[in-house]
């Protein structure tokens, strides 16, 4: 296991996210990957092309990103080995890695839906959650605003921040970088459009088997922190858990979904508008809809104090494991 760079990674990522100066100057990995991958379509996404030969060519791009990854990661660490003093190596493998976490970022975009709710109005809310979703937003009440920021909270708390820690942790930095590969694949070719379907087959299947452990992870931690949370019932998690999570369209979307839902009280996903056409969705929990920019803060404490307890679950290992 790589818990002393997992746990020096989410420092560095906790304290610092990451920064837009470096930002401006070279981009950022998920940039890079999604560069790749529109190159990719748009080569061989054609529709001259017949749908199993298109379905090969989208294999085809999920390998080349897992090659492209796996070697970056590689090579990365091992030059910081060779060229580095140890912990000199250990804190270039962490900065590195902590590009792949969204900590921080997701916590401020999703504020930043609770913040233009309550200081600029409807409009401003749905231009701020606009940008961390991909349902039609132009139509949404304050309530399907405050929802809709629920859910990405929820759901990129499971693959935005559990799941790259957890490859982190199981496969180090090769593990991290393909599993940012794969995600990033799914949310740009993943769909089950005309376009996208026999292209993206190969890699929204394969997004939905590595973000299997994540899910349910991110579940507890939400869980165990509405144990510790005012406001928030660990019981009705719980209940939520059980009867609901199964239900989501999504094999693991539906496991953060729910133990949020049910810990706030909220009915989230549900019916959504997706360029124009009706998802009919389940519901995940049976509390009520009319959720606030109160309730998104809500689910923000519940987020954070969750990123506490997987931290100190982290910090704890790693201490583990230099000492034995």
């Amino acid at each position: 296991m790589f818990a002393e760079l997992a746990f020096t990674a989410l420092a560095i990522e906790a304290a610092l996210g990451y920064p837009d100066a470096l930002y401006r100057w070279i981009g950022h990995p998920v940039g890079w990957i999604g560069a790749l991958i529109a190159w990719c379509e748009r080569a061989w996404n054609r529709h001259q092309f017949s749908f199993a030969h298109r379905r090969i060519l989208g294999l085809a791009t999920l390998l080349l990103l897992l090659a492209v990854s796996g070697l970056s990661g590689t090579v990365i660490f091992l030059l910081a080995q060779h060229f580095l003093p140890g912990l000199a190596s250990m804190l270039v493998c962490g900065a590195v890695a902590s590009s792949l976490l969204a900590q921080r970022s997701l916590d401020a975009h999703v504020r930043a839906v609770a913040d233009a709710l309550e200081q600029k109005g409807i409009e401003a809310g749905r231009h701020a959650v606009s940008m961390i979703v991909g349902r039609d937003t132009q139509n949404l009440d304050e309530a399907g605003v405050s929802r809709a920021a629920i859910e990405s909270l929820a759901e990129n708390f499971s693959d935005g921040v559990v799941a790259p820690l957890f490859w982190l942790l199981i496969a180090g930095l090769p593990g991290a970088f393909s599993y940012k590969a794969i995600n990033t694949a799914d949310s740009m070719i993943g769909h089950k459009s005309d376009r996208y379907l026999a292209f993206g087959w190969a890699s929204a299947r394969v997004d939905d088997l590595v973000n299997l452990p994540a899910s349910r992870l991110s579940a507890v931690w939400l869980v165990l922190a509405s144990v510790t949370s005012s406001g928030l019932s660990p019981r009705g998690a719980i209940m939520t858990l059980r009867r609901d999570a199964a239900k989501h369209r999504s094999p693991n979307a539906g496991w953060p979904e729910a133990a949020m839902a049910g810990a706030l009280g909220l009915r989230l996903a549900g019916p959504r508008a997706y360029h124009g056409t009706i998802i009919d969705d389940h519901w995940m929990g049976d509390g009520h809809k009319t959720a606030s920019a109160q309730d998104i803060r809500l689910a923000l404490r519940q987020y954070r104090v969750a990123c506490a307890i997987q931290f100190a679950c982290v910090a704890a290992l790693a201490a583990a494991m230099a000492f034995s």
